[in-house]
């Protein structure tokens, strides 16, 4: 026998080796392994009894190292001990050890019969889906020990979701195909599979159709008679897309026929014979005719015959000719002479009048007129500003502008309840050039900043200018003027799109003609990655290259949710390479930057003190973030037919949008079935679903196959379309029946829903309403705005300064970024002019510099005399 190390008696066993859990395959025993050191015995102990010693196969070792020794013991479970105590408890075993100093237990080893049952819990069903839907196979495989793991397999090949991205297998073992491809049809098999066997589920077959789409029209044929009444035709095709594994064929005519009338042939006629000429150098005189009696038309004849004829003359009319034609000579080359001379002086007068009149701070001149500030509170009177107040009379000044020695006077238009009114005023040119009237004493009409005198004109310079050749000729969405040092305001209407240019943001001296206009989706797209979506029209206000020396405010709607914790929300900007570029994170703002941004429930205030294009984009943090789709629903103003459309619009909740909508609805003739509803539409994955519900079957039933449609998560978050929509087909039993009554569902898949009731006359017939136009801007007369911010930008030490105004006007959120400004005042009241473009009055503000109670508040105090 070995010597033991002296240390020996004071060591308890530890475990080298405990046993493992173990599944009994079929009729295979398995066999359970403990090793302890050092150790003078091991046995086991199963379900709480000892295992018999004869049982054990025991291996004793020592440990070269430290000498001590080892000892291993092996037991057997068969299959028939385990189920004796089957579904009473689990069969378990646990290795105790011993040495001279006492006992150690090892963990316990379970041990399990391993099965899988033949048919699984649920199958995957079969489907018909259209083009681009999610689809969801659901599959829960048999009950088994241990629990099976699960493929996919499509027409029998493994499915990798790793390197298939379109496919994805949930944590509760369904595949989700995200969007349906027409390579996506296929018989699709859940395989089921542990230590044991392996199990298939039957094959379920997934079917992609693609409902037919018409093609766009062939120009009309040339008609059928060469003159009179005839017919001619155009036609078109279902092959956009062509309909493809039992999708619907398209609904409608393939060709469409229209009455024409030719114009039947004209042949021509001659005129009668003009007087002879002169008698020329050659002794010949000539005389012609015309065929205009009548001309030939539509494919008529011309005249047949000459068309001149010449006559010998006598010699004395040759000699008076010839001394006639002498005569003609010198008069000719007098008149060259004075022609020469007056183009002359013209010139000469031309250069000294440009020479004078143009300066080269003049920024495109071309069709400026003069320096724009435009204005929408129109004077009771002459001179006197009248608002109703009790404090009107701090605010009832008009600027000075009478003491300048260059002014000009031009037609304005400001819109005041609808109606146009022209008036006249005078705007202050001062250190600027004076620009000549129009010839003839027109001018050029300002309406809101907007010159209308040739939009399309302006428009085509715009998009030959080197940075702007995508700006497109879109006059309905883009407004202009010309405004210098007294700033002003242009609007795109109904889009609730603006862009305020504060007083002193325009040098003096210089006059910019400036641009705004919201650029169409499909004429620009925005790059966008991951969970980004746009959440505002995409905005272009310019020339970029002016210099500003305030930052101008740019107003446009947006369609998050207005929650911060949900979005990680960007400003971006398009640099002059066309590169889309990030200038501002939303909560990140550094006071140091030239842009800064308010964002509000619906708009979106972006200061910034360069012109360019602009877009506002979010990415989602979770799965609570939410963009507001607008859902609009229109109907055919007019039915003769059975058949009843109705179109449901999905679109972000911005003007802009419903506008371009509203005014294509107008066109096709629709008119408006219901108040626009609102809707929050979660970044889930999830498709947003619409159905129709409890018409009256004894009067109408749908015309549509499946029970609902559906409008793909990608197509709606990643906004690469305008709007979206879906057409229900109802048909009505009698062409009597007007009356349709109705609930419209709307929901996205696992999410709560909404429910819209609809209930109208569709043979009553409403034309589809203007959408409204708001008022006019107000402006802060140029005056009281020094007034007021020479009298708040000086610190008090009682606060009464531009902080209390701030705190009354509830911008007091943003105070470091007025502080960071030259004149806190200033871009105070350019805020709150931009909020209140649409509601806000000068009694409003009247009545809060009351509130403060300086006593500097009596230089407002100004006569009219004064003014």
């Amino acid at each position: 026998t070995a010597t033991l190390p002296a240390s020996f008696n004071d060591l308890l066993p530890h475990f080298l080796v405990e046993p493992d859990d173990e599944y009994i395959v079929k009729n295979k025993p398995v066999t359970l392994t403990c090793r302890s050191t050092p150790a003078t015995q091991i046995y086991f102990k199963c379900n709480g009894e000892w295992v018999h010693q004869d049982d054990h196969l025991i291996d004793r070792t020592v440990d070269p190292a430290t000498g001590l020794p080892i000892m291993q013991v092996k037991i057997d479970i068969s299959r028939q001990q385990v189920e004796k105590i089957f579904g009473l408890d689990d069969y378990w075993c646990q290795c105790v050890a011993w040495s001279t100093t006492g006992t150690q237990k090892s963990q316990k080893a379970y041990v399990r019969i391993a099965y899988l049952r033949k048919n699984f819990e649920e199958e995957p069903i079969g489907k018909e889906v259209s083009l681009n839907q999610e689809v969801l196979l659901r599959c829960h495989p048999p009950e088994g020990v241990p629990a099976a793991e699960v493929e996919w397999q499509r027409n029998e090949h493994v499915i990798d979701p790793v390197s298939e991205p379109n496919f994805l297998v949930t944590a509760d073992r369904n595949l989700i195909i995200k969007q349906a491809r027409l390579a996506d049809t296929a018989n699709y098999t859940c395989v089921a599979k542990n230590i044991v066997a392996r199990r298939r589920s039957s094959p379920a077959t997934v079917l992609v159709y693609v409902n037919g789409g018409w093609s766009t029209w062939t120009t009309w044929s040339a008609c059928s008679s060469v003159c009179g009444r005839g017919w001619q035709r155009r036609s078109r095709s279902c092959t956009n897309p062509t309909p493809l594994n039992g999708g619907m064929a398209c609904d409608g005519q393939n060709v469409q026929k229209s009455a024409c009338t030719a114009t039947c042939p004209v042949d021509g006629g001659w005129s009668d014979w003009s007087n002879w000429s002169e008698c020329g150098v050659d002794c010949s005189m000539w005389r012609s005719r015309e065929c205009t009696q009548p001309s030939p038309g539509t494919g008529g004849k011309d005249c047949q015959g000459i068309d001149l004829q010449s006559l010998n003359c006598t010699s004395q009319q040759c000699l008076q000719s010839d001394h006639l034609l002498d005569v003609a000579l010198y008069v000719g080359i007098v008149a060259v002479a004075l022609c020469l001379t007056l183009i002359l002086i013209v010139v000469v007068l031309v250069y000294r009048r440009k020479k004078e009149g143009l300066d080269a701070d003049v920024a495109d001149s071309s069709i400026l007129t003069t320096g724009f500030q435009p204005m929408g509170i129109k004077p009771s009177k002459p001179g006197v500003w009248a608002p109703r107040h009790r404090n009107s009379h701090l605010l009832t000044i008009q600027p000075d502008l009478t003491t300048t020695t260059t002014s000009y006077q031009g037609t304005l238009h400001s819109r005041h309840d609808g109606t146009t009114h022209t008036g006249t005023a005078k705007f202050s040119m001062t250190n600027g050039p004076l620009l000549d009237p129009l010839p003839n004493g027109s001018h050029h009409t300002l309406h809101n900043g907007k010159m209308t005198s040739d939009p399309a004109e302006f428009m085509t310079r715009l998009s030959n200018q080197t940075y702007f050749k995508t700006l497109p000729r879109d006059v309905a969405n883009t407004s202009y003027g010309t405004f210098n040092f007294l700033g002003g305001r242009l609007t795109i209407p109904n889009t609730g799109i603006s862009l305020l240019i504060p007083p002193e943001a325009i040098p003096r001296g210089k006059i910019y003609e400036i641009y705004l206009t919201a650029q169409r989706k499909e004429d620009l797209r925005l790059p966008l990655a991951g969970c980004q979506t746009l959440l505002s029209p995409i905005v272009s206000c310019g020339p970029p290259g002016v210099v500003l020396t305030r930052p101008t405010i740019l107003s446009m709607d947006h369609c998050s949710d207005a929650c911060p914790e949900n979005w990680a929300i960007r400003l971006k900007k398009q640099n002059y390479e066309g590169v889309w570029e990030d200038v501002l994170m939303m909560g990140e703002e550094l006071i140091s930057e030239p842009y800064y941004c308010q964002l509000e429930a619906e708009t979106c205030r972006v200061f910034s003190e360069q012109l360019g294009r602009f877009s506002l984009v979010g990415e989602s943090l979770n799965m609570s973030a939410a963009k507001r789709l607008r859902l609009v629903l229109f109907s055919d103003a007019y039915c003769s037919t059975l058949e009843y459309n109705i179109r449901v619009y999905c679109m972000d909740d911005t003007q802009d949008v419903f506008k371009e909508v509203m005014q294509m609805e107008r066109q096709l003739g629709g008119r408006l079935i219901d108040e626009p509803h609102v809707l929050l539409f979660k970044d889930s994955y999830h498709n947003l679903r619409l159905s129709i519900h409890d018409m009256p079957q004894a009067h109408w039933r749908s015309k549509l196959l499946a029970g609902y449609q559906e409008i793909p998560f990608y197509h709606i978050w990643n906004g690469s379309q305008r709007f979206l929509h879906c057409t229900f087909t109802l048909e009505r039993l009698n062409l009597s029946t007007c009356e349709l009554t109705c609930q419209l569902c709307v929901w996205q898949v696992e999410g709560e829903g909404q429910s819209f009731s609809l209930d109208f006359n569709i043979g009553a017939f409403s034309a589809l309403p203007c959408t409204p136009s708001g008022p006019s801007a107000f402006q802060i007369p140029y005056l009281i705005r020094q007034k007021i911010c020479s009298s708040l930008d000086t610190p008090c030490p009682n606060g009464a300064d531009w902080r209390l105004l701030a705190q009354r006007l509830k911008l007091d959120r943003h105070m470091s970024f007025f502080a960071s400004k030259a004149s806190p005042t200033s871009v105070i009241l350019d805020l709150w002019e931009a909020q209140h473009f649409h509601s806000g009055n000068l009694n409003q503000l009247a009545t809060v510099m009351a509130d403060i109670g300086k006593q500097e508040a009596m230089i407002f105090l100004v006569s009219d005399g004064e003014c």
